[in-house]
């Protein structure tokens, strides 16, 4: 075994060996013909020993210079280079040997000229070797011994011997030298090989387990090298890449910015790129690579080609398309997202045809979508918003671009398209297409949807303008009853142009003091003795005056401002109720999102702290849109409220969305009877009385008291009274005061409440000025009418004595028809009748049937 040192310098010396070439097999060949010389020499004096030694020293020297000459120059024979090395050496030792075995013949043989002739050729062989080799040290150093021993035995001691033993220290010295260059040139060798080696493994490292390769190409712009992975990838056909122009390889992406001529002027050029992002030109798979080259240069400046890298963009290229896609695409759907919808409504604005070609825009929303949520759960309303987007998309078709914005927000963007007539059928059409059944999990489930429509450039030339119109669409459309489409008018932006103006000054008046609270009584319905009080809150804006509480209180809720009023009323009411009889309560409304807070249970109890009046004398008003989220948290509030000591009402009773399950469980104490089913209850023919008595009927059934608001009318109090309804209110009573005219008042009135306004009931009256015929006792005349209702009229132009009170008479309400009535009064020439049936006020609207008979036949 040999060292890493001796290794590498048998590989040097071989290499030195190589470069000689010939030198060392032509010197054992002159000493192989030196050789023969002398045997013929020898065997001209016929010495028999000497001619043997030498035949055979002769034979031996040219056999060896021939495999010398095969070895180094030929290449015949291959061997190790420490082999090589040692075989030299022992060459050239046996040489030296056999040198001093022929100069010590030659002592005996008289052939001193041949003798010098031998030394000559030999020792300038050995020269030459010397001079070129330097590659076998210990032979030479053997050889040269050898030789100098061979000339002092051969000449004896003297100036030959001096001149060899001198040049032989010369020699020795020269060679440990050389001896040492040697040990420092094969460490140089052996580090560079060791990096080229650790460089090659690195690049096929990288190569075999990176993203990364490298290329190079000829003068002509032909690869003359390609990683072999990507090699295997852009081959077409089997068809090798090297060998082929590089652009006949690679093509530009067209996503890229550069062009191919952009790769091939580079190429021609002569000039460096980097990052090029590229693609197969036989488009054998779905690739993408980014790379860079430069130039090369050999030592004269010649152009030898272009050598370059490259990096796999395959992935990034992929993730960029998914990043894009969910960018750009709902996830849940498939539909545009809100970006893109953003992005494509801009584009179609800002194309050069927008100026003279309209394009319209829908947005929609789903009615009683999130029910769907909180009964069914999330997943089938995710499955419900998947199928409502495949209808829109079948609606639409080509004609726009669908969207999603969130939620169930959808937007259709229209372009090329303003007739109002195509866009409303397909409105209708898209309605009607989601109201259809949807079938999910065995469920079926029905929703609605609203559209607002706003056409560019008359409703808005930018997108932010045309979406805000659209919605302003959309929320008309729901205002008037969901499940329908409006299109954008410009009373809609000044409408919302005012209630953010309303919502601007809600959020100064508490702080500036505009509110107040007035408080309108309820009396019980058996003793008229007023009961309670409910607290109504009033805003005295500094311009607009008073502002209805049917307009402030939806802004309020809306712009997040309902607690912070809705406690303000509360602490104010129950500090109010401290000053009045210790038996009469105070009613307070409760806003479905002050019900939802956790904290309501706190600021009740502190208000009721803070005022010092008992929890049964504060009773709070919820209505039923608490029930719209029904859930643990509404029975936890029910219980932490009934837990405080406080009354709970159920307000407007029979005008919400829930059902009457909420009855069971809910711990109310009264329910108050909308005032929807109290107007117009005394009237004869009217069902508002029997809807009354079976609320009365159900909350006697659950122990709860009952209210009817909305009284105005004093027949109504005994209706009421009838009824069974337990309590009244309403302007009947008289109408909501500040509380120190109700103090004044219970103070004067001793707490007993007096009915004022209308005796009795009477139907809506509409006024009008039309003339009629009227015929009594045989007499008939022309009057005109005033005023008329379902039940009777008020007339003028008819002279009747006021004793005549009570007759009846014909009146034409309809061409040539008449109709039974009766004189009720009559003064100045005015009276007042009463129709012996109730008559349809839509009739006066609808044409007579002899005009219409005319355009009937026109």
């Amino acid at each position: 075994m040999l060292g890493a040192d001796e290794e590498r310098i048998s590989e040097t010396q071989q290499h030195q060996f190589a470069q000689f070439g010939g030198g060392w097999p032509a010197a054992l060949i002159a000493q192989g013909l030196a050789s023969a010389l002398m045997l013929w020499t020898a065997a001209q004096q016929r010495d028999e020993q000497a001619t043997l030694l030498l035949s055979l020293y002769a034979a031996i020297t040219l056999i060896l210079g021939i495999a010398a000459l095969a070895v180094a120059k030929i290449g015949a024979v291959r061997l190790a280079p420490h082999l090589q090395v040692r075989l030299v050496a022992a060459a050239g030792a046996g040489l030296g040997a056999g040198l001093f075995a022929m100069l010590w013949m030659a002592a005996d043989i008289d052939i001193v000229i041949w003798q010098l002739a031998n030394f000559i050729a030999v020792f300038g062989a050995i020269v030459v070797t010397i001079t070129v080799m330097q590659s076998v040290r210990a032979a030479l150093l053997s050889f040269a011994a050898a030789m100098v021993v061979g000339i002092m035995v051969a000449v004896g001691i003297g100036v030959m011997s001096g001149i060899a033993i001198t040049f032989f220290g010369c020699l020795a010295f020269t060679i440990a030298g050389m001896a040492r260059l040697d040990h420092i040139k094969a460490a140089a060798r052996a580090a560079q090989s060791n990096q080229d080696a650790l460089a090659r493994r690195l690049v096929h490292e990288f190569e075999d387990h990176g993203s990364g390769w490298f290329w190079q190409t000829d003068r002509h712009g032909r690869l003359v090298y390609l990683s072999t992975k990507v090699a295997e990838e852009v081959a077409a056909n089997g068809a090798s890449a090297i060998g082929q122009l590089l652009t006949a390889v690679f093509k530009v992406d067209s996503a890229s910015p550069d062009t191919e001529r952009t790769l091939g002027f580079h190429l021609s050029s002569r000039t460096s790129f980097a990052d090029y992002s590229v693609r197969p030109v036989a488009d054998v798979a779905e690739r993408w690579w980014s790379i860079s080259g430069r130039p090369m240069m050999d030592a004269m400046n010649r152009f030898q080609g272009f050598v370059g890298s490259g990096s796999d963009l395959t992935q990034k290229r992929q993730s960029e398309a998914e990043i894009t896609r969910l960018a750009l695409f709902d996830g849940l759907t498939g539909l545009a997202n809100r970006q893109r919808m953003r992005l494509s409504l801009d584009q179609t604005l800002a194309a050069p045809q927008s100026g003279t070609r309209a394009t319209s825009l829908f947005l929609l929303d789903l009615d009683r979508f999130k029910a769907v949520n909180d009964t069914l759960g999330h997943q089938t309303g995710d499955t419900l918003l998947k199928q409502v987007g495949q209808r829109l998309q079948r609606s639409v078709g080509d004609a726009g671009l669908v969207g999603r914005l969130g939620g169930d927000e959808f937007k259709v963007v229209l372009p090329r398209e303003a007739n109002r007539d195509r866009l409303a059928e397909l409105a209708r059409t898209i309605i009607a297409s989601l109201s259809q059944p949807y079938f999910i999990d065995g469920s079926s489930i029905t929703i609605g949807c609203s559209i607002g429509i706003a056409i560019a450039p008359e409703d808005g030339a930018d997108s932010e303008t045309l979406v805000r119109n659209a919605d302003l669409a959309l929320y008309a459309a729901k205002a008037d009853g969901r499940g329908i489409h409006r299109f954008y008018r410009a009373e809609l932006l000044l409408g919302a142009q005012k209630r953010k103006q309303l919502e601007d000054d809600l959020r100064k008046a508490l702080a500036q003091d505009e509110f107040h609270v007035a408080y309108q009584p309820v009396v019980c319905t058996r003793s008229e003795r007023i009961v309670g009080y409910e607290a109504l809150l009033r805003w005295d804006h500094p311009t607009r005056g008073a502002v209805s509480p049917a307009d402030f209180i939806p802004v309020a809720e809306d712009c997040g401002l309902i607690e912070a009023i809705g406690e303000w009323v509360l602490r104010t009411a129950c500090e109010d109720a401290a000053t009045w009889p210790n038996g009469i309560r105070v009613a307070v409304n409760v806003s479905p999102i002050q019900f939802a807070n956790p904290a309501l249970p706190a600021i009740v109890t502190s208000a009721l702290a803070r005022s010092g009046i008992p929890a049964e004398r504060l009773e709070l008003e919820i209505t039923e849109g608490v029930f719209l989220n029904e859930s643990a948290s509404s029975d936890n509030m029910f219980r932490a409220l009934k837990g405080i000591g406080v009354r709970l009402a159920l307000d407007d009773f029979g005008t919400g969305y829930s059902s009457l399950g909420y009855l069971k469980k809910a711990p109310f104490d009264k329910i108050k009877i909308d005032q929807s089913f109290v107007k117009g209850a005394a009237i004869a023919g009217n069902r508002n009385a029997a809807i009354i008595k079976a609320i009365v009927t159900l909350a006697d059934t659950l122990g709860m008291e009952t209210t009817a608001e909305g009284v105005e009318v004093q027949d109504e109090i005994q209706l009421i009274r009838d009824l069974g309804c337990s309590h009244i209110q309403g302007y009947v009573y008289g109408k909501a005061a500040r509380a120190a005219v109700v103090i004044e008042h219970l103070q004067a009135t001793g707490g007993m409440a007096t009915a004022v306004g209308f005796r009795a009931s009477r139907s809506p009256r509409s006024s009008m000025l039309r003339s009629a015929r009227i015929t009594t006792e045989g007499a008939e005349g022309e009057v005109r009418i005033r005023n008329m209702s379902a039940t009777g009229a008020m007339i003028d132009g008819i002279e009747i004595d006021g004793d005549a009170a009570g007759i009846d008479i014909l009146i034409e309400l309809l061409e040539d028809q008449m109709f039974p009535a009766k004189l009720r009064w009559a003064a100045d020439g005015k009276a007042g009748i009463e129709f012996a049936q109730n008559f349809n006020m839509e009739r006066l609207s609808q044409p007579a049937p002899a005009a219409a008979a005319i355009r009937r036949s026109a």
